[in-house]
């Protein structure tokens, strides 16, 4: 949120709204418009803090850094440091060549403890391994589909735990733990040596492993094939391994056996070998069911279709995947409790790592006091900053621990850019991390402020100084370039290797009467500074893993229905109450304050508490079959678009490869036209020489044959919009659909708030964008085909949906049509069936999915409204055959089945929306891309009685592209 300034925006519920006062009165104190009283209202109603998290999941190690390895853990006496809640180490002492992604750095500052390398002293950081999961086409042992039942065998025989592991990569967990693995590797060094060289000499990677040899029968790959197996197999006989074949399970040993130690030791051994037998069987029972997934293509709901002999192991119910590691880059402290939150409390809560980077200082005007003391309150910018930090830190330790005044490692780093940052390490939760780069903020949200990140882009001033906060540990200030933004930038995702970035919406729009940005100019030229900053790392950058991108709604949401069920709202509202500092106690011990007061008498903002809204990447047509079963996914990695496939019914699927061509942003949308080839759509921003050349298009690629592995050049479709300064180059994601006559058309909602759309003319080209109308359109638009070939279109706006109607195929669109339907949140999802297009959408203030189905006869029309229930959430659902899907409350991904089936809940946490399809006549297929920048899938018949079947991640685990 912004500060000092006023907050721009319409009404809740209405229309973009008037002046710059309007429905917000006057003033207050400090230049920001009075809250609404609604916001007073639900403030004063909500309940009683109740600290609570979604369903607990199971927490994993990650991986240090390039440069790190020989370092591990908190620095010696770090445990006595810990009970002081802000010690920190002074700039001189700090090391420079440890800075933020400095060329040739032996390891991070002495006393900065950062996410990614916490470790137990005695446990050396080990080589990244090979991943078991995955195979390229031809190799064999690769894992099948597991039915549910055999899931839990397979997870009973081979982990008491009951986890099922992914992989054997070297991440270390940073609570200085051993790594929570979805199997077991022995705790002996020498075992785990064993087995990572039985994995390269081809062994199981772990008991769910699909094996070639019959049930029962030991796999053959474990032996002396090869040197590396040979010295497996020395080194399994040293760890406690069996040597030789294993016996069957329950088989009598023969002979006397020996005595003493050698006795026991062998006993284990045989219990390790009865366990590995077992694990065998039940991987050859995998493998007598490989036929079931062509069954499922037939109609039997028994075992659905997908995956293949080179498919990855399958995710049970019980079982996580990696989580990944999230970077989150604001600019102000405070921005993402209002606009990214419920999905960080998500992230913090299931033991992700989170880091959150603040571009600036948050000074405003420093003035830390409630409206009413304002006037006479001295203003004091370094102390308010320092108060801001401090109620984020509270937030943030409250979200991990459940203590305000949990203590904090503070540390100076030095950056890429030549300047230092803050970095802030939880004790308590070495995962969460904090760093400050404690720039100077605008202090207003649209008004000409040169020294500030907007006047930086625009080269209104050379160099952009810092502002320190009064009790950080950074006394040195410093200015950066636009170029040495950047590089910082670069630098922190380089120390921290996330695998999804999130940050702030570049393009936010204006408002259509006042010509006003929709949201504050240092949140959105603070979102570019980071698109360049994703950019630069990922062509730069080599050693890293693939990592996805989530854009976030600001200010406007407070004019949009609510996308937050109460419950949700209130957790949400709970961390702002922390921030606001609303009872005034110095837990924190600081003169400057333990909070935020100028938000204390509405810490809901504009009811900024009650939401969250994606602002790019909320389609779900980014999966898709051919006709010959196989399937295609789309999504955006490292700023290119992204392509699993796997072909036919049961082959292996490959993947992720990046087609040519960078900018894209978060969104890809997939159709298939006339002649069975796949064209993929989606926006694509650039920045050119100068500052105003900063551009979004849309762009679409076309598959080279039906079927074929490669895709066209990009070729660019162009954009409305006549220049970035009229409305921010505020276009939404483009929606495509193919009518009966195979005529493709693209539509999007444009910088005004109404409908655009290019048609592809028979010649191959494509037509101008052309006007449909509609005002007051938000989020993307939606399109589909009803069963007569006829292209229907739909747009949520603040107060209903609207649509457009073919009145045949090939026809212009029909005028703009008010359907009736109630308020819904955004966003909405379409397709065709039932004879018209069916529509799902999510009811305000529940997360209930809702659906009706649109018809074209006779002009647009609307069939009765179903409320479907659901698990809360907020967000795209995709709907497919039986199968619906969506974001669940707490973040995982919830499912319906069938229609009055119960909904389950999986332990994935996703970036975007799910997507699904029908793959053939009766099996649908379901996937989302984790926040580990992973692709996972599940399928299902389509019958009354069918399931999901365990989720599958595809590819090796996350790492260097």
């Amino acid at each position: 949120m912004s500060d000092g300034h006023p907050r721009p925006g319409p009404p809740a519920g209405g229309a973009p709204g008037p002046g710059p006062y309007g429905q917000y009165g006057q003033p207050d104190p400090y230049g920001q418009y009075a809250w609404s009283q609604d916001s007073q209202q639900y403030h004063q109603a909500h309940l009683p803090h109740q600290h609570q998290h979604p369903e607990l999941v199971s927490e994993f190690g990650h991986a240090p850094q390039a440069g790190w390895n020989g370092w591990n853990g908190w620095p010696d006496g770090a445990g006595a440091q810990a009970q002081q809640a802000y010690e920190f180490q002074h700039p001189a002492d700090a090391d420079p060549a440890r800075a933020f992604g400095e060329p040739g750095a032996a390891g991070p500052p002495a006393s900065f403890v950062p996410q990614q390398a916490q470790a137990q002293q005695a446990h050396s950081p080990q080589p990244a391994e090979p991943v078991h999961g995955f195979r390229h086409p031809g190799h064999p042992g690769a894992p099948e589909h597991l039915h549910p039942a055999e899931a839990e065998t397979a997870r009973a025989v081979g982990d008491p735990g009951g986890a099922v592991r992914p992989s054997t990569s070297a991440r270390v967990p940073a609570d200085g733990h051993e790594a929570t693995g979805f199997t077991r590797e022995a705790n002996a060094p020498q075992g785990r040596k064993a087995a990572r060289l039985a994995r390269r000499a081809g062994a199981p990677d772990g008991p769910t492993r699909a094996s070639t040899a019959a049930p029962g029968a030991a796999d053959d790959r474990i032996g002396d094939a090869t040197p590396q197996g040979r010295k497996a197999a020395r080194l399994a006989r040293k760890s406690g391994a069996p040597d030789g074949p294993v016996p069957a399970a329950g088989a009598r040993r023969r002979g006397g056996g020996g005595q003493g130690p050698q006795r026991n030791h062998r006993w284990a051994g045989l219990v390790k070998g009865v366990a590995l037998c077992a694990a065998v069987a039940a991987a050859g029972m995998l493998v007598l069911r490989a036929g079931a997934a062509v069954e499922g293509l037939g109609g039997s709901p028994a075992h659905p279709g997908g995956g293949g002999p080179d498919a990855a192991v399958a995710v049970g119910a019980g079982a996580v995947p990696d989580p990944g590691r999230v970077v989150q880059i604001i600019a102000h402290p405070d921005d993402d409790l209002y606009f990214m939150n419920p999905d960080l409390r998500y992230s913090i809560s299931a033991g992700h790592p989170v880091t959150s980077v603040y571009l600036t200082a948050g000074e405003a005007d420093g003035v830390n006091a409630a409206p009413a003391k304002g006037a006479t309150t001295k203003p004091d910018k370094p102390a308010y900053a320092e108060a801001r930090q401090n109620g984020i830190r509270a937030a943030y330790a409250k979200m991990a621990t459940g203590d305000r005044s949990s203590a904090w490692k503070r540390t100076v780093v030095p950056t890429k850019g030549g300047g230092h940052a803050e970095v802030d390490v939880l004790v308590a939760n070495p995962r969460v991390n904090l760093v400050w780069l404690q720039l100077r903020e605008a202090g207003h949200g649209y008004a000409d402020v040169p020294d500030s990140l907007h006047g930086l882009w625009d080269g209104k001033v050379a160099r952009l100084e810092s502002m320190l906060s009064s009790g950080t540990p950074v006394k040195q200030r410093f200015a950066y370039s636009k170029d040495q933004v950047v590089q910082t930038l670069v630098g922190v995702l380089e120390q921290y290797a996330p695998t999804t970035v999130r940050f702030q919406d570049p393009t936010p729009g204006r408002y259509p009467d006042t010509k006003q940005y929709t949201d504050h100019q240092d949140h959105f030229y603070g979102a570019r500074f980071v698109q360049m900053a994703t950019a630069a790392y990922a062509k730069d950058v080599r050693d890293r893993p693939h990592f996805a991108v989530q854009n976030y709604v600001g200010y406007f949401n407070g004019s949009l229905p609510s996308a937050l069920d109460p419950q949700e709202a209130k957790e949400k509202l709970d961390s702002l109450d922390t921030y606001a500092w609303l009872d005034r106690q110095n837990h924190c011990g600081s003169d400057a304050g333990c909070g935020d007061l100028k938000v204390s008498d509405h810490p809901a903002g504009n009811r900024w508490t009650d939401s969250i809204n994606y602002a790019r990447g909320t389609g779900t047509n980014w999966l898709t079959s051919d006709k010959d079963h196989g399937l295609w996914a789309f999504k955006v990695l490292d700023g290119q678009v992204a392509v699993w496939h796997r072909p036919g019914p049961v082959g292996a699927w490959r993947g992720p490869d990046l087609l040519p061509g960078t900018g894209m942003d978060p969104g890809a949308s997939a159709v298939t036209l006339k002649d069975g080839r796949i064209a993929v759509f989606g926006t694509r921003t650039s920045f050119g020489a100068r500052p105003t050349d900063y551009r979004r298009e849309v762009v679409y690629a076309v598959q080279k044959g039906p079927g074929a592995d490669g895709f066209g050049e990009w070729q660019s479709l162009g954009t409305p919009e006549t220049a970035d300064e009229t409305w921010t180059s505020n276009i939404s994601a483009p929606a495509v659909s193919v009518d009966g006559t195979g005529q493709p058309a693209a539509y999007v909602r444009d910088g005004a708030y109404g409908l655009r759309g290019r048609v592809q003319q028979a010649d191959g080209g494509w037509g101008p964008w052309e006007k449909h109308g509609g005002e007051d359109l938000h989020g993307a638009p939606v399109t589909a085909t009803d069963g007569a070939g006829r292209r229907i279109v739909l747009s949520a706006t603040s107060k209903s949906v609207v649509g457009w109607a073919q009145p045949k195929p090939g026809a212009p669109l029909g005028r703009v049509t008010a359907t009736g339907l109630p308020d819904t949140t955004l966003p909405l999802t379409a397709e065709g069936r039932e004879g018209g297009v069916r529509l799902w959408f999510r009811k305000p203030g529940s997360g209930n999915v809702r659906t009706a189905l649109m018809t074209a006869d006779g002009g647009l029309k609307v069939n009765h409204m179903t409320d479907l229930g659901g698990l809360n959430g907020f967000g795209s659902v995709t709907a497919s055959g039986h199968v619906l899907a969506g974001r669940a409350a707490g973040g995982q991904l919830g499912s319906e089945v069938g229609p009055g089936r119960p909904w389950g809940r999986s332990p994935l946490m996703f970036v975007g929306a799910p997507s699904s399809t029908m793959t053939g006549k009766n099996v649908v297929s379901l996937a989302v891309v984790g926040l580990d920048a992973r692709l996972y899938v599940t399928s299902s018949a389509d019958a009354p009685d069918a399931y999901l079947a365990p989720w599958q991640p595809v590819g090796p685990r996350n790492a260097a592209p």
